[in-house]
């Protein structure tokens, strides 16, 4: 019972100042009416409200903003269809490993009046794809679950946290003091372990670095480059580990944008030795381990978790810049390894990227639209890609010179997250270029988000790369020698469409019109859709035939 002579306050505005304490400042949302107590609540707040035109646009920016920010991204949605809309950003979160808070809403708890309609266990529902899922109670549990929401939301290995609010606990009275956030620090590795890894290191002849996804988390980027710059040990990445190590280094041989039989996994599977910087098996493989095969040394925030594919021998376990810098203290210079295997790699690598990318055919080939995007660009501008086959060639070709300037994702691998994430970035680098590179499938998913770019006044370029098909299973069916058959569709004007919203259309007709219209794009500010067709014929030549006929240097 609530003390009468306490002072109450209602248990939505607990709620928000709750959010308050925790440093959020904007909400993504898609209210209902389970979430108007918390509405109100906001009105009169520092907590700016974002409406998105659709659940998924939502969850997939408050993802996008924890990864970007490590601090939480918080999404609001209401019960029924509007939460199970949030499955997938949840899922894009969780095994992504971005952080990510969910408030959904729900009919009175205590008494109601219309049966099951629209109920379901929400709960339950998404227990699987977050680290919690709560439903509130009572007014004066909301500080303490708020806190645990956004301790574990943030902490290694980040994800999805989701707290229901049902209608009736948001307008009860309640007494509950806000709890403040604490500082929390990673412990360094042990000293047995580091040792371990440093009488590995000192045995390999041939080691190899991999940089992973957990290394984008956090600021590890001083620490992995001191590291390799100390030891002078050739290193590759994973498609979410782009950009934690700058890519023009003459070390770097490459991102596994495969698992298997790409031109790095000759250095891959020549080496004796593989250093995981962050990595784990979320992501998809960017080699596969066998018993009996070459050694490898897992340094992450967490143990690693054992897959037929991936059962490193040594683990370092604690905060990943400390591990490596300690790394690098305890090997003091002393590595001394054979590297001219690996410079034969890497100068056949730097080869192939190359071919193409002056290719003046249309429809534009990936070699060649990859190339101006990387001209366009930056060194810390931002490129976001939806799923679809550009990300093999975005990978593979662009090179990454800053962390998470590439955003992709490679764990749950969802189509339509490339506009939302775009969006996020845009919002949270308004002095960075930032581009949406979305396939005409992935796009039209949540291409209704281009109002809500528009309405938060964002300078964005949205790229279109189109095919009239879904390109990426396209692919895997020549692949497997299946009919090219039943994957083609037709698409709007998306110029017009684009305009109907009140963004600046472009279609490309030449292959020279395109890093010209970037240009025109950027410099003109707002948001800009462009139309390219593109000639995925370069599919089945590069990445399917070239490989299969590749023969590794001896």
């Amino acid at each position: 019972m609530i003390d009468p002579k306490a002072q109450t306050i209602k248990a939505s505005d607990l709620f928000v100042k709750a959010l308050e304490a925790e440093g959020v400042e904007q909400i993504f949302a898609v209210p209902g009416e389970e979430n108007l107590d918390l509405v109100e609540s906001l009105r009169t707040s520092s907590i700016k409200l974002i409406l998105t035109r659709h659940e998924q646009g939502a969850g997939f920016m408050a993802a996008t903003y924890g990864r970007l920010t490590g601090k939480p991204g918080v999404c609001m949605v209401t019960l029924g269809p509007g939460a199970t809309n949030l499955t997938t950003p949840a899922a894009y979160a969780h095994l992504g490993g971005f952080p990510l808070i969910m408030i959904t809403g729900q009919k009175p708890i205590k008494t109601s009046k219309q049966g099951q309609f629209q109920i379901i266990d929400i709960v339950n529902l998404f227990n699987p794809i977050c680290k919690m899922s709560k439903q509130i109670v009572h007014g004066n549990t909301i500080p303490s679950l708020v806190r645990e929401a956004f301790r574990l939301a943030s902490e290694e290995r980040p994800g999805a946290v989701l707290l229901e609010l049902p209608e009736d606990i948001a307008e009860e009275p309640c007494d509950a003091p806000v709890i403040e956030p604490h500082a929390r620090h990673y412990a360094e590795a042990g000293d047995v372990a580091i040792s371990d890894a440093v009488d590995l290191i000192m045995k390999a002849k041939m080691p190899l670095i991999l940089v992973g996804a957990g290394a984008n988390r956090k600021n590890a980027r001083s620490a992995i480059s001191e590291f390799i710059d100390a030891t002078g040990i050739p290193f590759f990445c994973t498609q979410m580990g782009k950009g934690v190590v700058d890519e023009r280094s003459e070390l770097f041989l490459g991102t596994a944008a495969l698992s298997d039989n790409d031109y790095v996994h000759c250095a891959i599977n020549r080496a004796d030795l593989i250093i995981n910087f962050g990595h784990d098996v979320v992501e998809k493989p960017p080699f596969f381990m066998e018993a009996g095969g070459k050694k490898v040394i897992h340094v992450n925030y967490k143990s690693a978790q054992v897959d037929q594919v991936y059962f490193p021998q040594i683990e370092v376990v604690g905060d990943l810049a400390a591990s490596v810098t300690k790394l690098k203290t305890a090997l003091d210079g002393r590595v001394k390894c054979d590297t001219s295997y690996f410079e034969k790699v890497h100068a056949e690598i730097e080869g192939h990227l190359a071919e193409g990318i002056d290719d003046a055919r249309f429809p534009v080939t990936p070699q060649r639209f990859v190339a101006d995007t990387r001209k366009a660009m930056g060194d810390k501008d931002i490129i976001a890609l939806d799923n679809g086959i550009y990300k093999i060639w975005y990978a593979r070709n662009y090179k990454a010179y800053e962390p998470n300037t590439v955003l992709l994702d490679n764990a749950l691998a969802t189509m339509g997250a490339g506009l939302p994430s775009a969006m996020a970035a845009a919002a949270l680098h308004p002095d960075r270029r930032v581009m949406a590179i979305c396939g005409d499938g992935g796009f039209m998913m949540n291409s209704q988000e281009l109002e809500t770019a528009i309405r938060m006044k964002l300078n964005l370029v949205v790229l279109v790369l189109n095919d009239s098909s879904y390109g990426m299973i396209r692919w895997k069916q020549a692949a497997s020698g299946f009919e090219d058959w039943g994957l083609e569709f037709e698409n709007p004007d998306f110029v017009k469409y684009a305009e109907s919203y009140g963004a600046t259309g472009h279609r490309i007709t030449a292959t020279d019109d395109l890093l010209p219209t970037f240009e025109k794009a950027f410099e003109a500010g707002g948001v800009h859709l462009i139309d390219l067709p593109v000639d995925y014929s370069e599919n089945q030549k590069v990445l399917i035939d070239e490989l299969a006929e590749k023969a590794c240097l001896i």
